[in-house]
């Protein structure tokens, strides 16, 4: 056991893995200016957290015990990159599904809980690959025109499966080291080989990852969000691929394959809630900045828009305490957040999200989308006049109220923006899936009985 350098970190991702970008095959990772910010990221990760020696391993390879052990992990992941928090988040993921199905295959169980504990001792990174092509959404993976539109078994043999199909929207999988496959839904008798969860290296044979990019590549400076903070997109094929006996977690049980699903959906939602939280405080925080700015601050109806965001920032981090301090053991000990109040957290953040972004943009006004660049800002010629019409008053220049302006369109109104704007709604499933969870785990029957006393029934 032993935890890896940023330098060891990065020699890892020159493996022979096959990624690609805009019609290219990308041979050298590492100095791609596509990846350059998401491994420098990643890297910084592993420097933040490294411990020397044999028996060192990372905290995010912890699974919490108490609903206070729990809530230290999330805070620790609050300062991590999105592939160490994937990386826990996966790995719990899977931990849950291994509770799940002990009962009837303690066998799959073990395997889970001894991959954790390879993942911990190698210190490697883990996405989880579970979103199919899907085809025809009408149809049962078994009745699709093309059989490989679910990632299915093509083959069983003595010492494994070989995988066959391709997994969307997978954030970050050419820097990772390893893909967590599981079923993307519920598969029914007669699709047991669409029922297979199982881990696979990045530079597997078969494997190929195709990425694409909302990071900017030029004017970094008017990008002060997404130039610092982007991660990859992986479009990945399992073209044949052999998965070896131990790494696989689901081999046909059709009765668990929902159980992957859902409990990534469950960490994933969790996950998700605490990061709207902080972006539903840094929305308030860039709303009252560039009223003050603007000198709009005391007007009535910016004044109530920033009052709903701040409703808005309270509740939603209220459901993310909600969901720590309601949390639930399971027979090992091992401690989940609740399903009722992580989902019912996740679908009313997600919702409102794009209703807080529009009062941004309505505090902030048409700046937003057309400010001069920074480096217009620095010309000779015509910087000094975009510095004396974009200042509004003493204390607030030119420049100060510019940068407001390209922070809050990076973040909300452009590539980066539209990206989170998805993703709030699509992060570990959509809004239907939270709503359907939510409303199998409310106490239904305490409802029906206090409206049953309360009409003298």
């Amino acid at each position: 056991m032993a935890m890896m350098t940023r330098e060891e970190y990065v020699a890892s991702l020159d493996d022979g893995r096959r990624t690609f970008a805009e019609g290219e095959e990308i041979k050298d990772l590492a100095s791609h200016p596509q990846f350059a910010t998401a491994i420098s990221l990643v890297g910084e990760g592993y420097e933040q957290n490294y411990i020397p020696g044999d028996d060192a391993s990372g905290p995010y390879f912890r699974i919490p015990h108490s609903p206070g052990e729990l809530k230290e992990i999330l805070e620790l992941l609050a300062d991590w990159d999105m592939v160490t928090v994937t990386t826990s988040q996966g790995l719990l993921a899977l931990i849950t599904a291994a509770t799940r199905m002990r009962a009837d295959y303690p066998e799959l169980a073990d395997r889970i809980e001894k991959y954790f504990d390879y993942c911990k001792q190698n210190d490697l990174r883990c996405v989880q690959a579970i979103t199919d092509a899907k085809g025809d959404r009408k149809l049962a993976p078994g009745q699709q025109a093309d059989p490989d539109v679910y990632t299915r078994i093509v083959e069983r043999r003595p010492d494994g499966i070989v995988i066959r199909g391709a997994k969307l929207h997978i954030s970050s999988a050419s820097v990772s080291h390893e893909l967590v496959v599981m079923p993307t839904k519920n598969m029914k008798p007669g699709d047991e080989d669409y029922a297979v969860a199982c881990a696979v290296p990045v530079n597997a044979p078969g494997v190929r990852i195709v990425n694409t990019s909302y990071a900017p590549r030029e004017r970094v400076e008017d990008f002060p969000v997404s130039g610092k903070f982007n991660m990859p997109e992986g479009f990945i094929i399992f073209d044949d691929v052999f998965v070896p006996n131990e790494r696989v977690f689901l081999d046909g049980q059709t009765e668990y394959s929902a159980a992957f699903a859902h409990a990534l959906g469950l960490w994933e939602r969790l996950g998700g809630t605490a990061h709207m939280a902080e972006f539903a405080d840094q929305l308030v925080g860039l709303a009252q900045l560039i009223a003050e700015a603007n000198g709009t601050e005391r007007i009535p109806h910016i004044k109530e828009k920033i009052n709903e965001m701040v409703i808005y920032a309270t509740m939603t981090r209220a459901g993310l305490e909600a969901a720590i301090a309601n949390a639930e053991l399971s027979e090992e000990g091992w401690c989940f957040p609740s399903e009722l109040y992580t989902n019912a957290a996740k679908h009313y953040a997600a919702a409102d999200y794009s209703l807080m972004v529009r009062h941004l943009h309505d505090i902030g006004g048409g700046s937003i989308l057309t400010a001069p660049s920074i480096q217009d800002l620095q010309s000779e010629e015509v910087g000094p006049f975009i510095e004396k019409y974009m200042a509004t008053k003493e204390g607030i220049s030119g420049e100060y109220r510019l940068r407001l302006f390209h922070a809050i369109r990076d973040f909300t109104a452009d590539a980066y923006g539209g990206w989170q704007l998805v993703t709030m709604l699509q992060s570990g499933g959509g809004l239907y899936a939270q709503r359907m969870v939510a409303r199998k785990h409310y106490d239904m029957d305490h409802a029906k009985k206090l409206a049953l006393r309360l009409a003298g029934l």
